[in-house]
């Protein structure tokens, strides 16, 4: 089993490892969705039984009718889905959502990200989108917002913004498909930290030669990182599920 903690002060609680469905992901597919949904709806149940009950996917993925086939088996309350967004206006976005409630088949979302952002000035300009999250979150159809970010102004703009609650935040030791190197994102995740927003890494291994030949390496470096609650990693089959939840245990545990 793997233990849990608090992301940011949403009052969710996760597993330190998510279950990442966007390996290779966009344009409504992704690695994952290549397995088809009822093997990934099992590997989403194997690790929930194992203690993984934090689920990352997204409209882009393709995944949204895998993860609501794992959903159905374990039961709604007992896993957290984060879904994501790249739609840029009010409209577009309350379209999504009620989409992504019969695609998930479910009467509420745990977390939902706007997601890929890369503009420093992102609150300006997606004030529709926000205020559209915000009122399905008062209506209890979304339990926490908040962002990804692909652009190093945009993502030092996050932390400064009191509207987010989590943060996927990419982050490696080598710089390798990051917003900007780790001793210029570090900070900013530990800003984002310390104002109580819930920060779950991606991109441990980064496309990085050096990162994939070590992924022990890389997944200590972010789970040693205390600003950081969780990491996501994707995950094609069982025995990459108990390599990373022993990896993920060993980690805690220094």
């Amino acid at each position: 089993m793997i233990d849990q903690v608090e992301l940011g002060l949403t009052g969710i609680h996760v597993s330190r490892l998510c279950f990442g469905t966007g390996t290779n992901g966009w344009n409504n597919r992704s690695n994952q969705s290549d397995l088809g949904i009822d093997r990934l709806a099992y590997l989403l149940r194997f690790a929930h039984e194992r203690g993984v009950n934090f689920w990352d996917t997204a409209d882009q993925y393709g995944t949204h009718a895998h993860v609501a086939a794992a959903l159905r088996e374990v039961g709604r309350s007992e896993a957290v889905v984060t879904t994501k967004t790249v739609s840029r206006t009010g409209p577009e976005v309350q379209r999504d959502i009620e989409r992504f409630l019969r695609e998930l088949r479910t009467d509420y979302l745990d977390i939902v990200l706007l997601h890929c952002l890369t503009e420093a000035d992102w609150p300006t300009k997606m004030q529709g989108p926000m205020d559209v999250l915000s009122r399905c979150k008062e209506q209890g159809l979304i339990r926490a917002v908040g962002v990804s970010c692909h652009d190093f102004g945009a993502f030092q703009t996050t932390a400064r913004t009191s509207w987010v609650e989590v943060v996927l935040a990419r982050i490696n030791y080598a710089g390798h498909n990051m917003d900007a190197g780790p001793e210029q994102v570090t900070p900013v995740i530990e800003e984002m930290a310390a104002a109580g927003k819930g920060v779950y890494g991606m991109k441990m291994v980064g496309g990085g030669s050096e990162l994939t030949a070590d992924p022990a390496r890389a997944l200590r470096y972010v789970m040693g990182l205390p600003a950081v609650h969780a990491l996501v990693v994707g995950m094609m089959d069982e025995q990459q599920i108990l390599e990373n939840i022993g990896l993920v245990g060993e980690a805690v545990a220094v």
